[in-house]
């Protein structure tokens, strides 16, 4: 019997869905480490009795289960060549709360800081805190026994499970809990899987040898963060083992075991009362690493509620990354290291108090050469950058990358200092500077070498170096996995670290949980090779593809799209800041993700053996609902611009398939509005007649409850004429009459020439079309016809001290972005892209300098509600129209805290992505929209955002600069 048969009959068994196609295994191939194992098939099931089925076939044909939540592991946990179960679709749900105990019962599959979110009104939270934790789920948490900043004040992910519903390899349901030695006895009387687990753990830890053994090989007892192997050291700490110990529980076992004892569906957790309300942080800054690991055990005295490390390596990431370029904003100089050493309190005054005694400490020990206090909101900042370490990583250019391996090693706090000071000089020894980063005060560091996996002498350097770490940890007694675990990049040395005896133990329990090992094979116990199944094959022949954009800052489009390392900040939700990625927050799929976009073109761009390397109807699905939004340019640690790679992808697959009817209209969609606005009148009629509207939608494929936009006709040069001073004292600029501005948003142009004449400012008129519906549809040739010729015409009128304003995002942030891949003349653009201003940005800056001032607008009470455009997010900001629509006093200003709108240009209008549009507006957008009283102002910028509140909600937004000018006096 073929296994697509086997597959499809247990497909059809399944009330979720299964898949076993190319897309599905590939994209689950990987996860944050550098491993690759394609499975044979990626499971959503929606229910316990789907897992129960998928349990009963693993084992009836010798297939492995491999857990899965986000897929941000670091050591490979979650990649493996069975059956991927991603339980974070569908096993999502809180299920009790219990203020008074301080519990809360979940599925998997919820996401840690959601989950805190929840809590909030309670007074309660979930203490563990990765950097992870806006996308990492409490299955993930468990398996991995997550500690994360908190953990020297709230202990880690094992201190907080209190219960674990699972199912056991032969598909029976379990409760583990604590246990009574009397309810432990019966236990151990049960003729089922359950009752043999318990009677061989007893039996297994009983004798004293034993005890003794684990104690003397197991990481010293001080060192809290530790996930060597399974914590039978923990076991021996509880009843019946010490008569005086807690009562035992299994959940201390199964935490941070990895998915191979049994499959977890509910954990019941002990939750801790929110922080004291009074918090400081003082950023210690060092010349050097030693420095900073010397400075933490007297810091630590201080009751410190966070001790983190930041060092020069993941500081020279954030430089050029846009979104964590304001949180560099308490860094003096340029530090080797910075310890963040955060103080909570309950009262105000004795948190100075405390503070001050720090300052004095970290001042008499003469390590640090800068010590800034952050409060409130920048610590947020503070921690942020931190947070994006991981990730950050990523965006080194090339083939070196810091790769994890040595990265989650432990040791006591005493050993912190002379550990580092052995694991440096064995750094040294080969040629290394690596990475530092992460929990000093815990005595773990995130420590990482830079190595090329491409490379055959840098694999072996990458089974060296852990080898000897290894060794150097096991000279501490310390701990080889943290937090990370140990996966496969560390299971093959867990004997090594805990002995011979001790890692038998493990094979029997193993054996005894799951005896044809099905759970997550090659983990723990009998650990695949560490330096086999690598993202990349050493030493193979790099593929030659020839691109239309210029990727050379990225060193071609496969290093661009291998930028990507898996750590998932794109699978954060709407309820976390920032707008990646739109289509996942509507659909929660992982192919709807950026990881799953550039995972999808690594994996065919090397794999593939077609000439055309992008013809691939896998990478037309996977890139199908990218709204080209742009938040992962600037929003992803890494910078890796799918809406750029999506553009490059439709042009090359248009190649090898020519074009669609639909597409062709869109994309010329200018010199058919260009023809309309010659009768608006007319048009506008047609588009609102029912019968020539449906007609029209029908033969595009628009869907039909999507308004069609109206046309308009303006002589802007006239209207130029009739506000122009002749006597303009202001700078002078040249406003951008866009294709959207000229023949639809008509007004909007008006408005911004008679503001603009009204401040003073000497305008000027540039006719273009920006070519944004041509990038949109891959029609790349046609862009770049028009972007050369926009910069070719420009470099004639944008003269020294002149600026280029525009008023759609879209076009005018086209030539700060895909210009800059694809003219022919590189210094111009970069010129006049350093020039392109939203006219938002421009009015901003002459309010910031005093050129513009309250008194020439009204003082009438409005409010205004903004929703930003996602170029405007990724490229520029949203503060900049907070600042100009805050010039009139009495106006009350906030941001809709919104990603994309939904309707991305064509996407919205397309009868296939109509739902998804409709859906991603409707997360944040709609609701703040519609809950706006009737007379505040909703503000947006975009075209298509405009267009989308309409048909999302039924009101009118404004362009800022109509506001503006109505606001003028």
């Amino acid at each position: 019997m073929s296994s697509k048969f086997l597959f499809d009959s247990l497909a059809g068994d399944l009330q979720g869905e299964l898949f076993t196609d190319a897309l599905y295994t590939s994209l689950y191939a990987t996860d944050a480490s550098v491993y690759r194992k394609t499975p044979q098939a990626v499971c959503f099931p929606m229910n316990k009795s789907d897992l129960i089925k998928i349990i009963h076939f693993a084992n009836e044909h010798g297939l492995g289960i491999i857990p899965r939540t986000a897929g941000t592991s670091l050591a490979g946990q979650c990649v493996g060549e069975g059956i991927v179960v991603d339980v974070s679709r569908h096993f999502t749900k809180i299920l009790e709360v219990n203020p008074r105990e301080k519990t809360v019962t979940v599925e998997p599959g919820v996401i840690r800081d959601e989950l805190n979110l929840y809590l909030e009104p309670h007074g309660l939270f979930f203490g563990p805190n990765t950097s992870t934790s806006n996308r990492c789920m409490i299955g993930g948490m468990t398996g991995n026994n997550s500690s994360g900043t908190t953990s020297i004040q709230y202990g880690v992910t094992r201190d907080k499970v209190l219960e674990m519903n699972v199912l056991l390899s032969d598909g029976s349901e379990v409760t583990f809990k604590e246990l009574t030695p009397e309810e432990l006895a019966g236990k151990t009387r049960l003729k089922t899987r359950e009752g043999a687990i318990y009677r061989e753990l007893v039996s297994l830890l009983s004798p004293a040898e034993v005890q003794a053994g684990i104690a003397k090989e197991y990481p010293k007892p001080e060192i809290h963060r530790r996930n060597t192997g399974y914590a039978i050291d923990e076991l021996i700490k509880m009843q019946p083992f010490t008569e005086d110990g807690a009562p035992f529980n299994l959940c201390k076992l199964l935490s941070g075991s990895e998915g191979t004892l049994a499959f977890t569906t509910r954990i019941k957790l002990q939750l801790d009362v929110l922080p004291p309300p009074h918090k400081v942080m003082i950023a210690a800054h060092f010349n050097s690493i030693e420095k900073a690991c010397k400075a933490v055990v007297p810091s630590m005295k201080h009751d410190l509620a966070t001790c983190e490390l930041m060092d020069k390596v993941i500081l020279d990431c954030t430089r050029n990354n846009k979104s964590q370029q304001p949180n560099r904003f308490f860094i003096e100089g340029d530090p080797e290291g910075v310890l963040m050493l955060e103080l909570h309190d309950n009262d105000e005054e004795a948190l100075e108090r405390r503070k001050q005694a720090l300052l004095k400490t970290l001042e008499t020990s003469q390590l640090c050469y800068a010590m800034p206090s952050l409060y409130r909101e920048d610590i947020g900042k503070a921690l942020e950058l931190r947070k994006a370490g991981l990730g950050l990583l990523g965006n080194m250019v090339g083939d070196k990358k810091a790769v994890a391996c040595i990265e989650d090693t432990a040791v006591a706090l005493d050993d912190l200092a002379p550990y580092i000071e052995e694991f440096t000089a064995l750094m040294t020894a080969y040629g290394q500077k690596a990475v530092y980063y992460a929990h000093a005060g815990a005595g773990e560091l995130h420590l990482r070498p830079i190595l090329d996996l491409k490379k055959e002498k840098d694999v072996k350097l990458f089974r060296k170096i852990t080898e000897d770490v290894a060794r150097l940890v096991k000279k501490y007694k310390g701990s080889l996995s943290g937090e990370h675990g140990d996966g496969i990049v560390r299971a093959e040395f867990i004997e090594f670290m805990i002995g011979k005896e001790n890692y038998q133990i493990l094979k029997t329990i193993k054996e005894c949980f799951d005896p044809k090992g099905i759970f997550n094979p090659g983990k723990i116990v009998d650990a695949y090779p560490m330096d086999k199944d690598l993202r990349y094959t050493p030493e193979r022949k790099e593929p030659e593809i020839t691109t239309f954009f210029n990727f050379s800052d990225s060193q071609g489009i496969l290093r661009a799209a291998e930028k990507c390392n898996g750590s998932g900040d794109c699978r954060k939700t709407h309820l976390s800041k920032g707008a990646m990625c739109p289509s996942y927050h509507a659909t929660r799929n992982e192919k709807d993700t950026t990881r799953a976009r550039a995972n999808a073109l690594r994996e065919f761009l090397t794999q593939s053996q077609k000439p055309n390397k992008f013809d691939h109807k896998e990478l037309k699905e996977v890139f199908d609902l990218c709204l080209s939004c742009k938040a992962c340019s600037s929003e992803c640690p890494s910078n890796v611009d799918i809406a750029t790679l999506k553009a490059e992808f439709l042009y090359q697959y248009q190649q090898a398939n020519g074009t669609r009817f639909r597409d062709r209209v869109f994309a010329h969609n200018t010199k058919l509005n260009a023809l309309a606005a010659k009768a608006p009148a007319l048009t506008n009629g047609v588009y609102k007649a029912p019968f020539l509207s449906t007609l029209i939608k029908k033969t595009l494929g628009v869907h039909p409850q999507r308004s069609l936009p109206k046309v308009h006709k303006v002589n802007f040069d006239r209207v130029l004429h009739q506000y122009q001073n002749t006597h303009a004292t202001q700078k002078e600029v040249v406003l951008f009459i866009d294709e959207f501005t000229r023949y639809m948003d008509t007004q909007i142009g008006v408005d911004a020439i008679e503001v603009l004449c009204r401040l003073g400012y000497k305008v000027s008129l540039f006719y273009g079309e920006s070519g944004r519906t041509f990038l949109s549809k891959g029609f790349l040739k046609e862009a770049q016809a028009l972007a050369d010729h926009n910069i070719n015409t420009l470099k004639k009128i944008l003269t020294p001290g002149k600026v280029f304003l525009g008023l759609e995002p879209s076009a005018i942030l086209s030539f700060r972005d895909e210009y800059l891949r694809m003219v022919k003349d590189t210094d111009t653009a970069r010129y006049i892209s350093e020039n392109s201003l939203l006219i938002e940005e421009f009015l901003a800056s002459e309010i910031e300098n005093g050129t513009i001032n309250t008194q020439a607008f009204t003082g009438e009470k409005r409010n205004v509600k903004i929703h930003g455009h996602c170029h405007q997010k990724a490229l520029s900001n949203q503060k900049c129209t907070f600042t100009m629509l805050n010039i009139p006093e009495n106006y009350r200003v906030t941001i809709i805290p919104s990603g994309c709108c939904g309707m991305a240009g064509s996407f919205g209008y397309e009868q296939e992505h109509y739902d998804v549009s409709m859906k991603v507006g409707s997360l944040t957008l709609f609701p703040a929209v519609k809950n706006a009283p009737e007379n505040t102002i909703i503000a947006a910028n975009g075209t298509s955002c405009r267009h989308q509140v309409f048909d999302g909600t039924g009101r009118k937004a404004h362009h800022p600069i109509t506001i503006f000018k109505e606001a003028l006096i």
